[in-house]
C-alpha cells in the first residue's frame, strides 16, 4: 500500500517558503500560536545547504515546531517523518522528531509516545538528519507506536536542551514507508521464484540474474540452501543471505548493492572464504573502491594467498581500500616457517641475480636470503626453475663466488607475493592481531603507492610489512602502531623487523614501534621519516642497543625529522651494494638530514652511540650529512659519545669528507660533545713556536681536522720577554697520530689563548 497513491493524499507539508502561519509553536491544533511573526524565527531564503528554510533561536526548554495540517494514520500504514537540521550559532541543542496523536474527533490520545530519540548537534554547520517512524503496529523499527485509537497526527520536531542557540531547519518530510514493514508491501524478491533450486548441484546463476532484474531497486532474498553459481555473477540489488553460495575458484561474485565483508561472509557461510571472495571482487570489478569489514574480526587459520584467492589476477593499478576491522591469525601448523639451504653463484655484474641455485624449485618466492655476503632483508622476488636462477630484491655485498645460502619463507596473514604488480592499495583502520602466530602483510614483487593508515600490527611473529621487490615505492605508513612479539627479550636476542623498504620516496609518519629488532631496514632514497616513536630498550642494567632505523644506501636524500628515538641507533650502511668499495663512478655516504629529533637512552653500555656509520667496503667517506637541532640524552648512566664508525668491515676515509654540518644539538649524560665545525679554546702557558691544538675527539665520527675556519686571539699573544705580538700564525691541519689536531705556527715562541674553529670536512 502507498496512501499517497491509493488515497490520493499529499503527505509532505509545504516548504517554509510558503509562510510560517501553517507551523504551530505548540501541538498543531487550531487556535494555537504559530511561528508567523515570532521574534525568534525567520525564513532564510538562500541557505547554502537547505535553500529556503526556517531559522529559530531556541528560547524555551522545549521549542516545538508542528504542522497544523492533519496527517491521517491509517491501519497497516507506517509513516517516516524526517528533517535535516544544523546549528549556526550559540549553544548546541538537541533535536528530535515529535508529534501530537489524536482521534478522528480531534481528541488527544493519552499514553502513547510522541517524541523520538534526541540527537545532539555537535558543531556549527554540521548537518544532522533526524527521523522517526510512526504507525499503529509495534514492530521493530517503529519509533512511535500509536495503536488503533490514533487516527490523525500533527508532526514536526522539538528542540530540547540548552537555550540560546540558533538552528536552521530544512522542510519537514513525511513519507509512506509501509513497504518496509508489511509482507504485502515488502520490496524484495526470492530467488526461488525465479527457478533457483539451492541443492548445491543445479546451476542457479540464471535464476539469480533474473531475480536481480526483477528486484527493480529492491532486495533479493536467498533462503536456506546451497546455491551453485557456475561463472562470474554481478548482482546490482542488495542481497540478504540465509543460504550460502558455492562457486568455482576462478568465478567472481560481485555484490554491488551491498559490498562489504559481512555480506560476503554470509554469502559463502565462512569468514575466510568470504574475505577471499570479497578480495576477488574488489580486484575484479570496478563498482566499488573499498572493502569495509564493518568492524568485524576475521580469523585466519592459515595464510591468505591473494594470488590463489584471485586466479587470473596479475596486476592491478586502480585505487582500492580495505578498512575497518580486525584480521587475526589462529595458531596451527599452516603458519610454519620453512627453510631451504642451497648453493648459488653470485656475480656483481648481475647484481640482483643468483645463478646455478640448487633445489631452486623448493625455494619459494618471498623467501628471505641469508648467508655470507648478504645484507639484511634480502628476498627472493622471482625464480626461473628452468635456468635455476633467483631474482633478488637487493644486491649482495660479498662479491663474486659460489656460496651456501639459506632461504627462509615465513607465513603472512595477507600474502601478495604470488602476484605481479599491484598499485595504490590502502589499508585503513585495520588491526592485524597475530599474537606471535604468522606475520602481517607481504607486498607483491612490484607496485607503488601502498598505504597503511591508522593500523595496528600486534605481535607479528617476526615481520609486520615486508617488501620483496619494489611495491614499496612511495609507501606510506602513518598513524600506525607496531607491537613486537619480542618485547620481553633482551635487545641482542631480537630478530624481528617491523618494515623493510627497497624502493624510493617512502613516508613513515606519526607511528609507534615497540621493541623490534629493527623498526625499519630501508634501501632507496627520498624517504621522509617524521614524527615517529621507536624504542628498543630492555630490562638489562648495562644493556647493548641496536639499530632501530637501518639505512642501507650510500646516497640517500633522506630526512629524519621530529622523531622520538629511544634506546636505539640510526645505522647507515651500504650493505645492499654489489660493489661496496668506493669507486668514483658511484656516490659515497651523503644526503642524510637528521633534525629536530629526541634521542634518549638509559642503562646502556658506555660505548653505545645513537648515530653509527658502518661501511661495507673500503674508501667510503662522508659527502653530505646534516645533524642539527637534536636532543641527545642519557637519562640513567652516561655514554661516551653520540656517534661512531663501526669498523667491523671497513673504516671511513676521513680525508675526503665534505659538506658535514653537525651543530645546534644538546647533550645530557654524554662525555664528549661533538660538532662540525667545532670551536676549541687552546691555552698555551709555555711559550712555543708551534702550538698543538687538540680537538679532544670533538669532531664527529673521530674524523680528521681537515680545515680551520678561523683563529681568534682571546688574550694578548706575548713573546718570551712579555712583549705583545700582533702577528697571526699559519695553521697546519691533520696533526697527531689521529690526524685530529691542528698546529698554530708562529715565527717565534709565544704564549696566550686562541679560539680555533676546526672543520672535519671540505665545505664544498
Amino acid at each position: 500500500m502507498n496512501i499517497a497513491i491509493t488515497a490520493g493524499l499529499q503527505l509532505n507539508p509545504p516548504g517554509f517558503g510558503a509562510g510560517l502561519a501553517v507551523w504551530s509553536r505548540e501541538n498543531g491544533l487550531t487556535g494555537e500560536a504559530t511561528w508567523a511573526g515570532a521574534p525568534n524565527a525567520a525564513i532564510v531564503p538562500g541557505d547554502q545547504d537547505f535553500g529556503t528554510c526556517i531559522e529559530i533561536v531556541k528560547q524555551a526548554d522545549v521549542t516545538r515546531l508542528r504542522f497544523v495540517g492533519e496527517t491521517p494514520i491509517l491501519p497497516g500504514t507506517y509513516l517516516r517523518v524526517s528533517a535535516r537540521v544544523k546549528a549556526i550559532a550559540g549553544n548546541l541543542p538537541q533535536v528530535r522528531i515529535a508529534g501530537w496523536a489524536g482521534t478522528a474527533g480531534r481528541v488527544h490520545v493519552d499514553g502513547v509516545p510522541e517524541t523520538g530519540p534526541a540527537t545532539a548537534l555537535r558543531g556549527y554547520g554540521e548537518i544532522v538528519e533526524v527521523s522517526a517512524i510512526i504507525g499503529m503496529g509495534r514492530r521493530p523499527g517503529v519509533t512511535l507506536s500509536w495503536g488503533r485509537t490514533a487516527q490523525i497526527g500533527h508532526f514536526g520536531l522539538d528542540l530540547v536542551g540548552v537555550n540560546g542557540g540558533a538552528v536552521r531547519i530544512e522542510s519537514i518530510r513525511i513519507e509512506d514507508v509501509t513497504a518496509a514493514f508489511l509482507p504485502s508491501g515488502l520490496d524484495w524478491v526470492d530467488v526461488r521464484d525465479f527457478g533457483a533450486v539451492g541443492d548445491g548441484i543445479a546451476n542457479d546463476r540464471d535464476a539469480f540474474l533474473a531475480a536481480d532484474a526483477a528486484a527493480n531497486g529492491g532486495e533479493i532474498l536467498v533462503p536456506d540452501g546451497t546455491y551453485f553459481l557456475s561463472a562470474d555473477t554481478a548482482i546490482k540489488a542488495p542481497v540478504r543471505f540465509k543460504g550460502r553460495i558455492i562457486m568455482p575458484r576462478a568465478a567472481r561474485l560481485s555484490l554491488q548493492g551491498r559490498f562489504d565483508f559481512p555480506t560476503y561472509a554470509d554469502a559463502f557461510g565462512d569468514e575466510t572464504e568470504g574475505l577471499k571472495r570479497a578480495l576477488q571482487a574488489l580486484f575484479g570489478f570496478t563498482d566499488h573502491t573499498a572493502l569495509d569489514l564493518c568492524g568485524r574480526r576475521v580469523d585466519l587459520t592459515g595464510p591468505l594467498d591473494v594470488a590463489a584467492a584471485c586466479p587470473g589476477l596479475s596486476s592491478f593499478s586502480n585505487r582500492r581500500v580495505i578498512c575497518n576491522g580486525q584480521i587475526a591469525t589462529v595458531p596451527g601448523t599452516a603458519w610454519q616457517t620453512t627453510t631451504v639451504t642451497s648453493n648459488g653463484t653470485y656475480d656483481p655484474a648481475r647484481p640482483e641475480e643468483l645463478r646455478a641455485v640448487g633445489q631452486v624449485a623448493q625455494i619459494a618466492i618471498g623467501s628471505r636470503v641469508s648467508g655470507a655476503g648478504v645484507g639484511r632483508e634480502v628476498y627472493v622476488r622471482d625464480r626461473n626453475i628452468a635456468t635455476a636462477t633467483l631474482t633478488l630484491s637487493q644486491p649482495l655485498f660479498g662479491g663474486a663466488g659460489t656460496r651456501s645460502y639459506s632461504f627462509t619463507r615465513e607465513s603472512y596473514a595477507l600474502d601478495f607475493a604470488g602476484l605481479g604488480n599491484i598499485d595504490r592499495l590502502t589499508f585503513a583502520d585495520i588491526e592485524f592481531l597475530m599474537d606471535g602466530t604468522g606475520n602481517g602483510v607481504m607486498l607483491p614483487p612490484a607496485g607503488q603507492l601502498w598505504t597503511f593508515r591508522d593500523c595496528f600490527f600486534t605481535r607479528p611473529q617476526a615481520r609486520a610489512i615486508t617488501s620483496i621487490g619494489r611495491a614499496c615505492q612511495d609507501l606510506v605508513v602513518e598513524q600506525c602502531q607496531f607491537l613486537s612479539d619480542e618485547m620481553g627479550e633482551l635487545a641482542q636476542n631480537r630478530r624481528s623487523v617491523a618494515i623493510n623498504v627497497n624502493g624510493n620516496d617512502c613516508k613513515i609518519r606519526n607511528s609507534r614501534f615497540v621493541r623490534f629488532g629493527h623498526f625499519i631496514v630501508a634501501n632507496g632514497n627520498g624517504h621522509m621519516i617524521s614524527g615517529n616513536h621507536w624504542f628498543q630498550g630492555d630490562s638489562a642494567t648495562s644493556g647493548v642497543r641496536f639499530a632501530g632505523l637501518v639505512l642501507t644506501s650510500c646516497n640517500l636524500q633522506v630526512n629524519v625529522t621530529g622523531n622520538y628515538i629511544d634506546n636505539a641507533t640510526i645505522e647507515w650502511t651500504n650493505e645492499h651494494s654489489a660493489y661496496p668499495n668506493y669507486s668514483p663512478q658511484f656516490y659515497s655516504f651523503g644526503g642524510l638530514t637528521i633534525t629536530g629529533n629526541t634521542f634518549l637512552c638509559s642503562n646502556v653500555v658506555p660505548g653505545f652511540s645513537w648515530l653509527v656509520i658502518k661501511p661495507y667496503g673500503s674508501g667510503q667517506f662522508l659527502q653530505g650529512l646534516t645533524v642539527m637541532g637534536n636532543v641527545f640524552k642519557c637519562s640513567v648512566g652516561r655514554v661516551t659519545r653520540v656517534d661512531r664508525v663501526d669498523t667491523t668491515i671497513a673504516s671511513l676515509n676521513h680525508a675526503s669528507a665534505r659538506n658535514v654540518v653537525f651543530s645546534g644539538n644538546s647533550f645530557t649524560g654524554v662525555d664528549v660533545f661533538v660538532a662540525n665545525p667545532v670551536t676549541i679554546t687552546h691555552t698555551q702557558n709555555t711559550a712555543a713556536a708551534k702550538w698543538v691544538v687538540d680537538t679532544a675527539a670533538s669532531l664527529p665520527f673521530g674524523a680528521f681536522a681537515l680545515k680551520v675556519d678561523s683563529v681568534i686571539a682571546e688574550t694578548a699573544i706575548r713573546g718570551t720577554g712579555g712583549n705583545i705580538l700582533s702577528e697571526m700564525p699559519f695553521v697546519s691541519a691533520r696533526e697527531g697520530t689521529g690526524q685530529a689536531n691542528v698546529g698554530l705556527n708562529w715565527t717565534a715562541p709565544v704564549s696566550g689563548r686562541m679560539a680555533v674553529r676546526v672543520r672535519m670536512d671540505n665545505p664544498s
